[in-house]
């Protein structure tokens, strides 16, 4: 099963990081957020991707391109011009890279890779947040119920930290930041059958809007409640707390040896 991942917004709100390179290749712990991602899913043994480029896809290409000189060391003979490549594991990866244009919206993107999804089910999921969702479980779900369309509903990481008081005032509790007591909202990760791509109308189509709006309508549409970890990295502080996750050795996402 293939895995679509969305890599062409402008990513405005990460502008500090954003400026020279999109948001899918801003490095946690030295390596791209489009790396996390699909170890995420490699560790699940799905292994090919689309990646769908738009705002500075160049530099995606340049990654994968030059992805063993990045990720392995190098003996460079200057005097012949040779290179050597000194391999280690390197993850089995079958990686498309596709442009479907600079300002088309999410929905329009999809639409733009039909032709490499075919008429199978694929997994589709946005390329700026990472989450430790069972991806094995969410297809299971989704083949279970028949449905054209799953997403993975989460809840929203707290801004703040919590405070558990009693009556007195007292503290008894402090969480930092914990996930939202209440309320489940859009987290990525879909499972998604090629009908859906009847319910986009074209390159100005913002995927989180009349498809799904219609989808759910229709009954189309189905939630697997992931209750782990899930983290988006639409700001700079985000960025922050994901580098501090990572730097910690205690990355939730990291579901792969």
């Amino acid at each position: 099963m293939k895995t679509v991942i969305l890599a062409g917004g402008m990513g405005t709100r990460l502008a500090e990081e954003t400026q020279m390179r999109p948001k899918p290749m801003v490095e946690i712990g030295g390596k791209p957020m489009l790396w996390h991602l699909m170890n995420i899913y490699s560790a699940h043994g799905f292994c090919e991707f689309v990646v769908a480029l738009g705002y500075k896809g160049e530099c995606i290409k340049e990654y994968f391109l030059n992805f063993y000189a990045f990720n392995n060391d190098l003996t460079i003979d200057l005097s012949q011009g040779d290179t050597t490549v000194h391999r280690r594991h390197q993850p089995g990866w079958k990686v498309h890279l596709v442009d479907t244009g600079l300002h088309t919206e999410t929905g329009g993107r999809i639409k733009r890779l039909s032709e490499w999804i075919g008429n199978e089910t694929f997994m589709l999921t946005y390329g700026d947040g990472v989450a430790n969702v069972d991806i094995r479980a969410l297809i299971a779900f989704h083949k279970s119920h028949g449905k054209l369309a799953t997403v993975s509903a989460v809840r929203p990481p707290a801004r703040f930290g919590g405070l558990h008081l009693n009556g007195g005032g007292q503290i008894v509790e402090f969480t930092e930041k914990p996930q939202a007591g209440d309320g489940w909202i859009n987290g990525g990760f879909f499972v998604l059958e090629p009908g859906v791509r009847e319910f986009i109308a074209g390159d100005d189509t913002i995927w989180e809007r009349e498809p799904l709006e219609a989808l759910a309508r229709e009954g189309e549409l189905m939630a697997f409640y992931h209750q782990g970890f899930w983290q988006p990295m639409d700001t700079l502080r985000e960025k922050t707390l994901l580098e501090r996750m990572w730097s910690s050795g205690r990355a939730p996402w990291k579901v792969w040896n």
